[in-house]
């Protein structure tokens, strides 16, 4: 069996944010034969135009796209900002569900996860990412859902909270089997 790929996207831009950090203990604990990458260049997306979406795309956004087609499944690690989807990860939905029923993620397996200072970790940022992306064309898997409130981690790193590694664990190999 060939490798499998997943696309990691973080809505936090942050470089030390507890959801870039719980994108690479996904990337260490992945099950053999499946392979993380993030993609971190959310940040220097265009916001979405319809009048720049052509044959041209900014360069940003062509990487996107081939990164998503290139992709067999997809994890979004994101926080919660005012109680819905940060305004970056947003626009890369909306990039990715172009052309119209023919996204880059159609039909491919993602799972939405994060942590978020918010007393519900983050919930509210992760339903409205999960819808998003099902209009957008992408298999939402809504039975795998972490949302972690970043104080469980108190100033240390995601790997070292035993409960998160083994949640993480599990919806990472859960998402590689949905691939086929």
């Amino acid at each position: 069996m060939s490798d499998i790929r997943v696309l990691v996207l973080v809505g936090s831009l942050r470089a030390a944010s507890i959801n870039r950090q719980l994108a690479e203990l996904a990337a260490e604990i992945a099950p053999d034969g499946v392979t993380l990458g993030t993609f971190d260049r959310l940040g220097e997306l265009p916001f979405y135009n319809e009048d720049i979406d052509n044959d041209a795309v900014p360069e940003p956004v062509a990487a996107l796209r081939r990164r998503g087609a290139e992709s067999d499944a997809a994890l979004v690690i994101t926080p919660e900002y005012n109680g819905s989807i940060p305004g970056v990860l947003k626009n890369a939905i909306d990039w990715l569900s172009r052309p119209f029923g023919e996204g880059a993620l159609k039909d491919k397996p993602l799972v939405v996860t994060g942590a978020a200072l918010g007393r519900y970790g983050g919930v509210w940022a992760h339903a409205e990412t999960r819808k998003s992306f099902g209009i957008a064309g992408a298999r939402v898997l809504e039975d795998l859902q972490l949302s972690v409130q970043t104080t469980a981690f108190a100033d240390k790193h995601p790997r070292e909270n035993a409960e998160v590694v083994a949640n993480l664990r599990d919806i990472v190999g859960k998402l590689a089997a949905e691939v086929g």
